[in-house]
């Protein structure tokens, strides 16, 4: 039984959209509740690369959705249980521990704030003129590429620096590093302290002005569950 999410049992009903291809179905414990799609054949969905990429995009909607009605921690694509029962089952024997993320996710998003460095410029040399032969030539250069590896090491110490202010008001952070150099700083927010979360992206920027600072949207809490 393909499965989106567990959540708290809800007092009222939800709104549930089309799932990846057919209907969805809550199935609901005393106080723990999952979403599910009772009638996909997922072995066929991963069998078609076609189906397989709207699957992933279909997964993600669903999710979505639901978290803007409902606190709920958000399953991977492609998780399943044997039966109804198996499903049932598994959420008692875990109440307290999905109760526990439950509460602790209460009214909380998940943003992605992308930190990019930006392209430094190799310093100008006001020697490298074309006058300079031989030795002088080649000192010029290496004092020209420590300059570069200077300013380098000065972009690190300002990452340092944004990260530890950043974790100093948001501690639930998670980093992962991406290519290029480029930080991914994954943040688990109340969702009414939005707008503080812009007003101190715009102080860091200026403040920290060698790298570049992208927030995302309000997302499930994906890296926190």
């Amino acid at each position: 039984m393909y499965t989106y999410a567990f959540f708290k049992t809800p007092s009222t009903p939800l709104q549930l959209s089309a799932g990846i291809d057919g209907d969805l179905e809550v199935i609901e414990t005393s106080v723990l509740a999952a979403l599910v799609e009772p009638e996909l054949e997922f072995e066929a969905v991963q069998n078609d690369d076609n189906q397989l990429v709207q699957a992933v995009l279909a997964h993600d909607r669903v999710i979505c959705d639901l978290f803007w009605q409902i606190t709920i921690l958000p399953l991977r694509f492609g998780t399943q249980f044997l039966s109804r029962d198996h499903l049932i089952a598994h959420l008692n024997e875990n109440r307290n521990k999905y109760l526990d993320k439950l509460n602790q996710l209460e009214g909380k998003a998940e943003y992605r704030l992308k930190l990019t460095p930006i392209e430094l410029e190799l310093p100008s040399n006001p020697e490298m003129n074309g006058s300079l032969k031989g030795r002088d030539y080649f000192q010029a250069k290496k004092q020209q590429y420590q300059a570069h590896l200077d300013q380098k090491d000065q972009q690190q110490q300002e990452f340092q620096q944004i990260l530890a202010e950043i974790e100093q008001v948001y501690p639930d952070a998670k980093l992962k590093a991406g290519s290029d150099g480029v930080e991914k700083l994954y943040l688990l927010i109340n969702k009414q302290d939005e707008m503080s979360l812009y007003q101190y992206l715009s102080k860091w920027q200026n403040q920290y002005p060698q790298w570049e600072l992208g927030l995302g949207e309000a997302l499930p809490p994906y890296h926190f569950v």
